[in-house]
């Protein structure tokens, strides 16, 4: 049995990680990550603009274990520490949760003759996207081992009361020890920073270990171990940033719900690789090892547990199996509430991999290792070795399924597009991996060349032409008093502020250096676009867009014609100036701007919750009137239609 489980995760495990090689590259989103890491390696903070205090990240730890990997790699660049970081991550959470479910079923096979073969950890890595985001430079690599190392945890902790139970006489006792309740409470609680969403597993993990535990001082074990760093962190998140959630869930806004386009995002994941099918299969499979269970165990008696009635209940391992399962579907519904992403397949993984789970390896009981029952045994046996084996089909046709087909790189109505596939085509590059990759793509040389063109400064908004930008000239600054005897100083001879407005923030922001401001209209890492509201019909993952006008309203640059392009208005842009003025848009912008000490971070702690639920019009006349300030007067006077004329 143990020579079964040991060569399947071997063989999942090579599989997988020679198959997420095959389609190795690094994301834009994933780059985004990385410009955050420059600015912390730098001494700026977690920031994506230097000055400007915005989380740009979704998972804390993942930027930090980036950070930390960068700092022991040296000379290597992010971008591969990022993919080692990934594929190490990904190949370690598949080996984590087949040896927990190995560590499930192992009890009740002691003594018998059975083989452990992979089965939902098989169907997991053939799906292409599960491929794809094991190399992303995306966090979910590190979803995977978080959600393994729970899952292997877990089943160690249902299985302990199992394991010389306590003496009827013997007064009741926690069923592990401390070291090991603090560890899984320390992971447990580990979730929020791994993703906010994963909150749901880990708070119900700690539930069910505080409803299990005996005495006070176990369960304050459990609540310091489990929220210690949680905690610290949220502390630190509302004083710095002056939030209470990471900026993309302020930019995306998380807690809204677009359910038609989750459902358009569940069906672009399943019909490719018809998921029905294995999720049908597993559930049969499922069933089956209930029948075996039912032949094994019916002989046996429950297991007495001295510590109570809801104790008992909680720490099994029925309860750990249907909190996986649950949690995995507690995670699909939250998905297809917030309307899915914009990458195919991505945040539909999780889901996936925690309902896959308990079934990741099934044991098939031989024959002759059910003496007292030979004739279901060959019944359920033959039974479990046809499902099976069409689970290793339906996986060997997914693995090299083509996916979304033509539509892969298209963004067509439903918004969704096969993320490395569309790269891969747009740089012209296979293997889209560094940032000097992402230089193939539309723009990006052509806005290297407006920076270098550009030494006074400038605002550059990208242009129809894809080989050039438009540029707002920045305001000249006032020249120093020449000191005595030194040489005249020449505008043209320093560097002025750089602000470059545009939706791929990752590849942008790798390839220019950090004094450089990155700023985008969908809110990721500019406070003003993430504080606009929802566009209902936007594009998923996409739904927020800041008009250009306002970046050139923040200054320093030259605010009317002829220096701002035809697109662009001027009454718009004097509108947007006078909005910047408004007390609550300036609190919100000088709590993450300002110089931060003491004082203001306590100021951003208390104002953490207004700041996180505030909202301003991305119209500026508008959000003049819900500010209740006066337009200033119009630039040029209102048309007036065409003169009227004579007989």
């Amino acid at each position: 049995m143990r020579i079964s489980l040991w060569l399947g995760v071997l063989a999942v495990g090579v599989l997988f990680a020679w198959g997420a090689w095959q389609r190795r590259w690094i994301a834009d989103d994933g780059l985004i990550v990385l410009r955050t890491v420059r600015n912390l390696l730098a001494g700026n903070g977690p920031v994506f603009n230097e000055g400007e205090r915005v989380e740009a990240n979704t998972s804390t730890v993942w930027t930090y274990l980036v950070t930390l990997g960068a700092w022991i790699g040296g000379p290597l660049r992010l971008e591969y520490v990022a993919l080692a970081l990934a594929l190490t991550l990904s190949v370690a959470g598949v080996v984590f949760v087949m040896l927990g479910t190995g560590r499930l079923y192992a009890p009740g096979l002691r003594g018998r003759r059975a083989l452990l073969l992979p089965a939902g950890a098989l169907v997991y890595i053939a799906i292409p996207p599960a491929r794809d985001f094991a190399t992303s430079g995306l966090e979910n690599g590190l979803v995977l081992a978080y959600l393994g190392l729970v899952w292997w945890m877990m089943v160690c902790w249902s299985q302990a009361p199992r394991i010389n139970p306590p003496m009827s006489n013997e007064p009741p006792r926690n069923a592990t020890g401390r070291v090991f309740d603090g560890a899984l409470a320390f992971v447990a609680g580990l979730s929020v920073l791994i993703r906010p969403e994963l909150a749901l597993i880990g708070g119900l993990a700690l539930v069910m270990m505080l409803v299990a535990a005996h005495g006070w001082r176990r369960r304050v074990l459990i609540v310091a171990a489990g929220g210690l760093l949680p905690v610290a962190y949220q502390v630190f998140r509302m004083g710095y940033y002056g939030l209470l959630v990471p900026g993309t869930a302020i930019a995306k806004d998380a807690s809204g719900s677009k359910w038609s386009q989750g459902f358009v995002y569940l069906t672009n994941f399943n019909h490719p690789y018809l998921l029905w099918v294995p999720l049908v299969l597993l559930a049969g499979l499922g069933l089956l090892l209930l029948g075996v269970r039912s032949l094994l165990w019916r002989k046996r008696g429950p297991v007495t547990n001295s510590r109570g009635r809801w104790a008992g209940i909680v720490q099994s391992p029925t309860a750990v199996v249907v909190f996986m399962v649950g949690s995995g579907l507690l995670q699909a519904v939250y998905w297809v509430r917030q309307g899915g992403d914009f990458m195919h397949g991505r945040v539909l993984l999780t889901p996936l991999f925690c309902m896959f789970a308990p079934i990741a390896v099934i044991p098939i009981v031989l024959p002759s290792g059910m003496r007292a029952v030979r004739g279901p045994g060959y019944l359920l046996a033959g039974a479990s070795a046809v499902f099976w084996l069409a689970v290793v089909g339906w996986s060997a046709w997914a693995a090299n399924s083509p996916g979304l087909g033509a539509d892969a790189t298209r963004v067509t109505y439903s918004g969704i597009v096969d993320e490395r596939r569309f790269y891969a085509q747009a740089t012209g590059h296979a293997h889209p991996l560094t940032a000097a990759d992402y230089l193939d793509y539309p723009r990006m040389r052509a806005v290297i060349a407006a920076i270098n063109g550009t030494p006074d400064g400038a605002l550059l908004l990208p242009a129809g032409n894809y080989d050039q930008w438009d540029v707002v000239p920045a305001l000249p600054p006032p020249l120093p008093p020449p000191e005595p005897g030194a040489a005249p100083v020449f505008a043209n001879e320093r560097t002025g502020p750089h602000t470059v407005f545009f939706t791929n923030l990752g590849m942008l922001g790798m390839n220019v250096g950090l004094d450089i401001r990155v700023i985008d209209q969908i809110g990721l890492a500019n406070p003003l676009a993430a504080h606009t509201a929802r566009i209902e019909d936007g594009r998923i993952g996409h739904d927020k867009n800041l008009f250009p006008d306002w970046a050139v309203a923040e200054g320093p640059f030259l605010p009317e014609r002829p220096y701002i392009p035809p697109y662009l208005d001027e009454d718009w842009v004097a509108q947007a100036k006078v909005a910047l003025t408004c007390p609550e848009t300036d609190a919100m912008l000088s709590a993450i701007r300002g110089p931060l000490g003491l004082r203001r971070f306590a100021s951003n702690v208390l104002d953490a919750w207004h700041f996180t639920q505030f909202r301003i019009d991305r119209v500026p006349r508008y959000e003049l009137a819900r500010c209740g300030l006066e337009p200033p007067p119009p630039k040029a006077p209102p048309y007036a239609g065409l003169p009227a004329t004579g007989p």
